[in-house]
Parts: structure tokens; C-alpha cells; sequence
């Protein structure tokens, strides 16, 4: 077939060829290219590929290896198409005709999914993960089936909350795979009600729960409640199981819809359903040890390396069948996560999002600075830092209610009155707020991803403080005497100018000390590193002692006292603890590359 390629699977072993599952056209027919295929691994050797006239480099990175799983995306190792699986029994419906087993099932597709769901996270592609299961992809089929349908529901607008608040925030350059959907089935009619079929769902399995607990004499099954399964001694144990899983995904869907809410006003509520969510997740490794020892069978290989906490495989599940939807890149082989380590994951995540919903919104720089720095050495995923800078960052504003240039005002250690002064329309100041808005979502990304970009960084701030230099020196550089809005003037770009400066050296500071946690330097560059160190922190605390002396006047003219206290004299007299905690890294970095240089020399 000439006008199209050839994706039948071609058979290398000498067995007869597996037929395609794409019809043929009037237009086209398809033929057998295995003796073809044949001949020309007889003819070639190791390293030799058949190419034409015009074959160049760039062709050759992007060419397919055929039969390789890596790097053929027609390759089909099972099933060609969605409708060729259902047809051949991979997703059915019911899951199985004992409903002992068909409860078991789905609660092993149950913890699949989560599997699933936490690969994703840490950056595998999503049609590779979550949609790898069938009945995600056709999900109108669960209808009858309303525990998998109610599931497969909050999956859905889950993944969906996630992706819209990782592009929202930008930061998946560093994980490209993510945001990307391949025009996988995301938005579906009726979702905004996945809640209340959850809720309906779960609400059924809590009286099925109830009537369990009650004994026989004292209360009777409802006629209209149908017990879950067939064996009533596995009743109870079964509803535990499935109420936890369902409870878990009604909390977490929460968690997401609080925290996207302005201006932090969502925090308080979303730590409530985060609590519930560890609560839950306790409960869910809880119903291992029961859902192992329910059944008779043994399952083969480690129990720790399973992606369902009774270690059976999961029903409707086919990675490589949405592989042609990562086309133009070559299909990843992509480990999913084992159960237990994708529980691991959930409660970090958790914990990630609850330091951020108890940050206090402070309008203080420095101390927000001092937050997000502290909340990366914990290593938050992007989802976390994600939610975090969607925090800081909303409209333009700090969260989403104080202007940049406000933040500055109070950084710079202005008075309150000059926050709302005209000069915060000059071109210079307007990028001075774009370049501190930046700065934040670059403290968001990951380490890698933070230094590269400050790096490029650092050259911006120089830029701004010369601008902001010269628009001061033009306008009042030859000004002898000044009216009280020129003074004031005056004084924002003098407090502004000083705290760039210190802005700046923080930066540089910072991305030295990164080189130091993604361990980019080799043993012969530590003296010269704490050699930059030393000069960039003797800048930093200089500028830093700068700055509280103009704050600490400030406050003091504000005072209007008449007369200093022998207190108030002796509290000038001390060198401010910000200070005093610069000079001992000073003394560090110095003392460092004095040894190293020393040891070098020996």
C-alpha cells in the first residue's frame, strides 16, 4: 500500500502475521510486509539503516526503529483500537458475574487509578496513565455499573481541576507532558454533578455499612438495600474498603476546588478536607491486610511491588493503547507507581498543601520570601508548587489583593501614604512590579528549573536599577530647591534604588547556594564558589544593615518622641539579628575558602 503506511504487525519469529484490525478501501489494499521486512534485516548489518537519496541528519532523529516498542508508535502489542478491546472483553460491564468478584475488581481498578494518578504526577504523559483505563475512555458504558461509574466520574474532573491549575500557573515546562491531553475525553456532559453521584454512591454503602453492624435481632436489612456482594462475612469488610477510596476522592476533589478559590479565601476549608484526606488514606492502607486475605489465590511476585493493595492485576487497563497519541514523540515505557508508594505520595502531596493553606498571607516580602524558600527544601511536587503560586500570584496582585507596587512600598521601607503616589504609573516602576511577580513564580518552580532562570535573572535587576538610576538622576539630579511632592519623590527612588540593590544581591545568593543543593560543583570549584559567596554576602548584609537603619528612622520619626530613652539608645547601639545571622555566613564562606585554598596549595 503506497499512500499509506503500514502499521500491520509484521511477525519476525517465522509465525504467520497477525492480521490488521484497519479495514482496506476501494482505494487501498493491504499487503504483507514481512518478507520484505526480512530481507532487508538479512541484507543489512548492526548499524545500517535503509534510507533514500535526501536522507539527512534531522531525518535520521526523527526516524522509527520498526518493531522497536520505544520508538514505533504503531507497534500494538495487544489491541488496535478502543472499540477492539471492549469487543474482546478487556472492560466489561458488569466486571464479573459473581459480584464478589466484581466488588474486589473494582476496587482494585480503584487503586490502579490512584497508581496511575501519582505517575502522572511526577510527570508521565496522561494518556499513558490515568487514561490507560478503558472504561475512563468509554465512560458512558459504566452507566449500569453506578460504584466504578461515580468513581470513574470524580477521576475525570479531578484530572481535569489539576491540569487546568498546573497551566494556569505555568510552571509545566520543566514536566512538558503534562498539560497535555491529546484530545483525551476531559470535559464531559454532567460532570459538575460527579459530587452528588459520589455522594449518592456512598451514601448507599453507609447504611449497607450500618445494617452490617447491627445484629439480627435488634434491626433488619432494609428491603430496599441490596447487599454489595453474595458473601455476607465479607460484607462489612468490602463497605470499609469501598468507603474509604470513595471518601478519599470526595475530599481530595475538595482540596482542589477550595484552594483555587481568590484571594486565599478557600485555605481554612481546604485544610479541614486535607485532614480527611490523611484520615482516609490511613483507612485505605488499613483495608490491604482484609482485601489480601479474602480470597484463597496467591498472587505471584512481591506484594510491595503491586499497583492494588489485594496484589491481583486490574481489569481494563491497556498502556500502549492511547500510544499513538504521544505521536509526535516516541511511546515512553512508563513504570506505574506501586500502590503503596502512590499512597506515600498522596500524603506528601497533603502535607505540601496544608503548609501552604497555613502560610498567613503575609504582605511582607522578605518573610514571604523567607516561606517559599523554607517550603522548597521539602521537595514539593509540581502539582504543590503549582497551588503555591497560584497563591501568590492572582490578577497581577499578591494574592490576589495587594498591588506590586504596594509590596515594594512596604519592602522598601517607605511610609504607608506613598503606596498610592503617582510614580508608581513610570515605565520603570511598572517593570520593577513585573520583575518582583516574576521573581515569585521562579521561587515556584523545581531547584533545576529556579537557578537556570535565575541565572538569566540577575541581568534584569541590574538593568532596572540603572534605569530607575537615570530616571531619578533626570528628573531631579539638577533640582535645587524641590516642593514637598518632589521630596517625597525623592525618597521613593533613594529607598527603592537601595532595596533593588539588596533585591539583587539576595538573588545572586541564592542561586550560588542552589549550584550547592543540585550538587553541580565539582570538588576543584568549592573555593571559588565560597570565595563568591563571601564577597556576595559582605554586599547583602551591607545593603541589608542599610536598610533597617532607614526603616528603624522611619519609625522613629514617626514616634515623635522628644527625647530618646537610655533604651531606645541602646537598642540603636545592636546590630539587628538579619544582620548578625549575613556576618556568621560571612564567616563561613570565608573561613571555607580560606581551607579549601590552603588545602589546594598543599
Amino acid at each position: 500500500m503506497a499512500d499509506k503506511p503500514v502499521y500491520e504487525e509484521a511477525s519476525i519469529d517465522g509465525q504467520p502475521p497477525k492480521l490488521a484490525s484497519i479495514p482496506a478501501s476501494d482505494t487501498t489494499v493491504w499487503a504483507d510486509a514481512s518478507p520484505l521486512l526480512q530481507a532487508a534485516c538479512a541484507g543489512l548489518r548492526d548499524g545500517e539503516l535503509i534510507h533514500g537519496d535526501n536522507f539527512n541528519l534531522f531525518a535520521a532523529m526523527s526516524a522509527l526503529e520498526i518493531m522497536d516498542p520505544k520508538m514505533d508508535s504503531g507497534i500494538v502489542c495487544t489491541y488496535y483500537s478502543i472499540d477492539e478491546a471492549i469487543e474482546n472483553g478487556a472492560a466489561p460491564i458488569p466486571i464479573s458475574l459473581d459480584s464478589t468478584i466484581d466488588v474486589r475488581c473494582t476496587i482494585d481498578i480503584m487503586d490502579h487509578l490512584l497508581a496511575c494518578e501519582a505517575a502522572w504526577h511526577k510527570g508521565h504523559s496522561l494518556a499513558q496513565t490515568v487514561f490507560s483505563c478503558i472504561y475512563l475512555l468509554r465512560l458512558d458504558r459504566t452507566a449500569p455499573h453506578a460504584l466504578l461509574h461515580s468513581y470513574c466520574r470524580i477521576i475525570r474532573a479531578t484530572c481535569k481541576a489539576v491540569v487546568s491549575v498546573v497551566s494556569d500557573a505555568r510552571t509545566h515546562e520543566e514536566e512538558d507532558l503534562f498539560t497535555m491531553t491529546y484530545g483525551l475525553p476531559l470535559n464531559g456532559d454532567g460532570d459538575d454533578k460527579c459530587l452528588s453521584i459520589l455522594n449518592a454512591v456512598e451514601e448507599t454503602i453507609s447504611r449497607q455499612l450500618r445494617a452490617c453492624k447491627a445484629t439480627s435481632s435488634k434491626r433488619r436489612l432494609p428491603e430496599d438495600l441490596e447487599p454489595l456482594q453474595s458473601n455476607p462475612n465479607l460484607e462489612e469488610g468490602f463497605c470499609k474498603a469501598l468507603l474509604c477510596r470513595l471518601r478519599f476522592r470526595k475530599h481530595f476533589f475538595h482540596v482542589l476546588s477550595c484552594m483555587k478559590r481568590p484571594q486565599g479565601r478557600g485555605l481554612e476549608s481546604a485544610r479541614k478536607h486535607i485532614a480527611s484526606c490523611l484520615t482516609e488514606l490511613e483507612s485505605i492502607l488499613k483495608s490491604a491486610d482484609f482485601l489480601r486475605s479474602c480470597f484463597d489465590e496467591s498472587c505471584e511476585g512481591d506484594i510491595d511491588d503491586k499497583t492494588t493493595a489485594s496484589g491481583f492485576e486490574p481489569i481494563g487497563f491497556d498502556a500502549m493503547l492511547n500510544s499513538r497519541l504521544s505521536a509526535p514523540t516516541p511511546p515512553r515505557a512508563i513504570k506505574i507507581l506501586s500502590w503503596k508508594k502512590a499512597v506515600e505520595y498522596f500524603v506528601k502531596l497533603l502535607h505540601d498543601l496544608d503548609v501552604i493553606c497555613s502560610y498567613s498571607l503575609d504582605p511582607h516580602l522578605e518573610s514571604l520570601l523567607r516561606f517559599v524558600v523554607q517550603f522548597q527544601k521539602s521537595q514539593p511536587d509540581l502539582v504543590a508548587r503549582s497551588h503555591l503560586q497560584l497563591l501568590l500570584v492572582q490578577d497581577g496582585k499578591l494574592y490576589g489583593r495587594d498591588p506590586f507596587f504596594a509590596v515594594i512600598n512596604k519592602a522598601a521601607a517607605l511610609p504607608e501614604a506613598t503606596k498610592n503616589h503617582d510614580i508608581q504609573k513610570n515605565e520603570s516602576f511598572l517593570q520593577l512590579g513585573m520583575l518582583v511577580m516574576n521573581l515569585l513564580k521562579i521561587l515556584c518552580t523545581n531547584a533545576a528549573w529556579q537557578r537556570r532562570k535565575l541565572g538569566k535573572f540577575l541581568q534584569d535587576w541590574r538593568v532596572i536599577y540603572v534605569q530607575l538610576e537615570l530616571a531619578f538622576r533626570n528628573e531631579y539630579g539638577e533640582v535645587s530647591s524641590s516642593s514637598n511632592d518632589e521630596n517625597t519623590c525623592m525618597k521613593i527612588f533613594q529607598h527603592i534604588l537601595l532595596w533593588v540593590e539588596e533585591q539583587t544581591y539576595w538573588i545572586a545568593f541564592r542561586f550560588l547556594i542552589l549550584g550547592f543543593e543540585l550538587e553541580l560543583y565539582s570538588t576543584g570549584e568549592y573555593c571559588m564558589v565560597y570565595w563568591y559567596l563571601y564577597a556576595v554576602l559582605i554586599k547583602l548584609t551591607e545593603k541589608t544593615h542599610l536598610m533597617m537603619a532607614v526603616s528603624h528612622d522611619n519609625a522613629k520619626r514617626k514616634g515623635k518622641k522628644k527625647k530618646d530613652s537610655p533604651k531606645d539608645l541602646a537598642r540603636e547601639s545592636r546590630i539587628p539579628p538579619a544582620v548578625l545571622f549575613l556576618q556568621c555566613y560571612i564567616c563561613l564562606a570565608e573561613g571555607l575558602s580560606m581551607y579549601l585554598s590552603r588545602c589546594l596549595l598543599l
